[in-house]
């Protein structure tokens, strides 16, 4: 027996350091196998009764990192991660394995593909994972109970979860880099995009002023060259000047329309005239809604043969000059808008060559007329504005009495209403009627007096054309004794077309109507035109016109026909 215990004590002695060995190699897998469970225990718990639903779950301490020589210990031993089976996907294959195989086999195997779901427990998991645990932690005074295990389980990540690069929350590093700036367009591409109007002619800068300036010279065919009764057709060359300036101001605003045209016969008729005006104006804005406006105006030309006198045995038909100048204030007070102008209006007359020689002087038919018109108006809207004004003047002639012993100075009476429109470039202008007298200081002289008409308006209904109408009252003086005057009523209609880009077009009719004071005569011309141009370029172009004009009369010896062609060039900058 003492033998024995001697054997035994010897081989206990022996084993003791091999059994210790072996205690401490096995304590690690019997953790694992532990934890294993545990997870084998979570991956069941992942599926939440409907019924039921879960609670938010409770937060998990964050655990600490291992040390770092523990972290290079189990470095080396790290496996793969290994994708991860939702707990359905288990369930379905133990039980499919139980059911269908039958075999003992085919269940090991099943559960042996569930435990390599499992992450590998030698894995040390990240600072930001929580730890499973199925125990709940004891609450604090004051705080409420802490959620049962089932729930923190379905809260716990299980596997391994990449880590996100560092720089994955720069947006701006992770955005792919795009142009900001435009391409430029190349030397050599398309060009300038086509001119809308490239037949107009660009003018002349002179300081702030652009200069338009326009030659017309052409050969005309006429059947009545002196527009008389008794005139012969006759070739004459025509030569036309004309000049439009205008400012370009902010504020205020200049411009400047003036002509002169010669026409002399190339027959050897004789046949020569000349006709010119010009016309400026300037407008100040002087502030507080207040602006003022003046004109200036000069015209030389013969009387028209559709004169009210006659002056019989004349050849040929008297230089007329009209001198002209107005001013004129505008306020505005609100909507409402007045308005007071002033002008003044002077005609002279030259002597007129007789046929049976010598002259004959005009000078009696010289005078001049002073007018002042107060205007009021209401504006219903940016585009409408009615108003009302009255004229009061004065026409003084220069010889107090005339050569057959008439005082022919008179007052002047008028008053109208009308509108002003104005909707931009499509329709713009005005339109007035009323009454106009004159009543002359001699008493056995009648008042000229009768309906007054005016207008000036402006339509375009499509792009390129305009549309014009134009109408004046004037009252005319006389020296033919007995007569006080007569008063005419003169209207033109013109359109224009721009039917290519380098073909323009034009028509125009107009009527004179004259009424003599006192008596029962009339007078009646109309005429029309037609003209064509065809642009060479911007600044050439070739030019026809067409033109009739007749005026019948009751008094004898005054009615006229004449007909002409015009056939030119016209140069223009």
């Amino acid at each position: 027996m003492s033998r024995a215990r001697a054997t035994i004590s010897r081989f206990a002695a022996r084993m003791a350091p091999v059994a210790l060995a072996a205690l401490a190699a096995g304590w690690p897998l019997a953790a694992a196998a532990q934890q294993a469970g545990g997870l084998r225990g979570a991956l069941a718990s992942d599926t939440v009764d409907p019924l039921r639903p879960p609670g938010p779950a409770e937060p998990l301490a964050p655990l600490k990192p291992a040390p770092l020589s523990a972290r290079s210990a189990i470095a080396p031993a790290a496996a793969p991660a290994r994708p991860r089976k939702q707990a359905e996907d288990l369930d379905d294959e133990l039980a499919g394995a139980s059911d269908d195989d039958g075999s003992v086999d085919a269940a090991a195997r099943a559960r042996q593909r569930a435990r390599d779901t499992l992450p590998d427990p030698t894995v040390a998991r990240r600072p930001t994972e929580a730890p499973a645990t199925t125990t709940a932690a004891k609450p604090a005074s004051g705080t409420k109970a802490a959620k049962p295990a089932r729930q923190l389980d379905t809260q716990t990540s299980t596997g391994t979860v990449p880590t996100k690069s560092i720089d994955a929350a720069d947006l701006e590093r992770n955005i792919a880099a795009r142009p900001t700036g435009e391409r430029a367009t190349p030397i050599e591409g398309l060009g300038r995009p086509p001119e809308q109007s490239p037949f107009e002619p660009p003018g002349m800068r002179v300081g702030t002023f652009l200069l338009r300036p326009t030659l017309d010279q052409g050969i005309e065919w006429t059947s009545n060259a002196t527009n008389t009764a008794g005139g012969s057709s006759d070739f004459v060359s025509d030569t036309t000047l004309r000049l439009d300036a205008a400012s370009d101001w902010a504020r205020h605003s200049a411009s400047l329309d003036a002509y002169g045209t010669y026409r002399t016969s190339v027959t050897g008729s004789g046949f020569s005239e000349f006709r010119g005006a010009a016309n400026a104006a300037l407008g100040l804005d002087l502030g507080n809604a207040l602006r003022l406006d003046t004109t200036l105006g000069y015209e030389r030309k013969p009387e028209d043969a559709s004169s009210p006198v006659d002056i019989t045995g004349a050849i040929g038909r008297p230089l007329r000059q009209t001198l002209s100048a107005s001013a004129g204030l505008e306020k505005a007070v609100g909507k409402l808008q007045f308005g007071l102008t002033g002008a003044v209006s002077r005609d002279t007359y030259g002597d007129v060559a007789l046929a049976a020689g010598g002259t004959l002087s005009q000078a009696d038919r010289n005078q001049t007329l002073y007018s002042m018109v107060l205007r009021g108006g209401y504006e219903v809207s940016p585009a409408l504005t009615p108003f009302v004004e009255a004229e009061l003047g004065r026409r003084l002639y220069d010889n107090a009495t005339d050569s057959s012993g008439y005082s022919r100075s008179a007052n002047r009476y008028g008053a109208r209403a009308g509108l002003a429109f104005d909707l931009g470039e499509k329709l713009n202008g005005e339109v007035s009627a009323g009454w106009l007298s004159e009543k002359p200081d001699d008493a056995r002289l009648s008042a000229v007096s009768g309906l007054s008409a005016a207008g000036n308006v402006q339509w375009s209904p499509v792009r390129g054309t305009i549309v014009s109408l134009t109408g004046s009252t004037q009252v005319e003086g006389s020296t033919t004794p007995g007569q006080s005057g007569s008063i005419l009523y003169s209207s033109t209609l013109g359109v224009s077309r721009e039917l290519r880009a380098n073909l323009t077009g034009a028509a125009t009719v107009g009527a004179d109507w004259r009424r003599y004071a006192g008596t029962g005569d009339r007078d009646l011309t109309w005429s029309t035109e037609a003209s064509l141009t065809w642009w060479l370029w911007r600044y050439a172009g070739i030019k026809a016109r067409a033109r009739h004009e007749q005026t019948t009369s009751t008094i004898a010896g005054r009615d006229s026909q004449t007909d002409s062609i015009y056939l030119g060039v016209t140069l223009r900058r």
